[in-house]
């Protein structure tokens, strides 16, 4: 199972900005782009997703 993080609606960019500036990077497991994730990888390789807020996903 993929660990995942789940910042605030607000801070979910800038979060995923500092992970990459921590050694992270985005990697493709087929995504289409209307994901609520974004799936980075640590500097070992090990996927991880950073979640879109389930208060976002509700219209």
């Amino acid at each position: 199972m993929t660990p995942r993080l789940n910042p605030g609606p607000d801070d979910r960019e800038a979060e995923i900005e500092r992970i990459i500036a921590l050694g992270a990077r985005r990697i493709d497991i087929g995504q289409t782009g209307a994901e609520s994730w974004t799936v980075l990888a640590d500097p070992e390789g090990n996927e991880f997703c950073i979640l879109r807020p389930k208060t976002t996903l509700i219209a």
